[in-house]
């Protein structure tokens, strides 16, 4: 499995992040989910809302990132005006 884990500084404007999940509903093959942070184990949590896609496997991955619909996707979360950060992971299943 592969996942893109976006990580926003601060909470993005509910409606423009309602905008901005129409672009994320088209890369395809991918599951997206998103939603606040709300803690940390000590201290306060670095980042307020956090975002994922997520592929079966590395081929479906690697079609998505070179799509126009998740280059949109990047383009338009730069446009939110809220700093974030992105990395991706392979997960494997104990």
């Amino acid at each position: 499995m592969v996942r893109v884990v976006v990580l926003y500084d601060e909470a993005p404007d509910p409606q423009r992040y309602a905008e901005h999940l129409e672009i994320c509903k088209q890369v395809p093959g991918a599951t997206f989910r998103h939603g606040p942070v709300f803690g940390a184990p000590m201290g306060e949590a670095p980042h307020q809302y956090y975002a994922e896609f997520e592929w079966a496997d590395t081929e479906a991955f690697k079609a998505a990132v070179s799509s126009p619909e998740f280059a949109a996707s990047g383009k338009d979360a730069m446009a939110m005006g809220v700093k974030f950060n992105v990395e991706f992971a392979r997960l494997e299943t104990l």
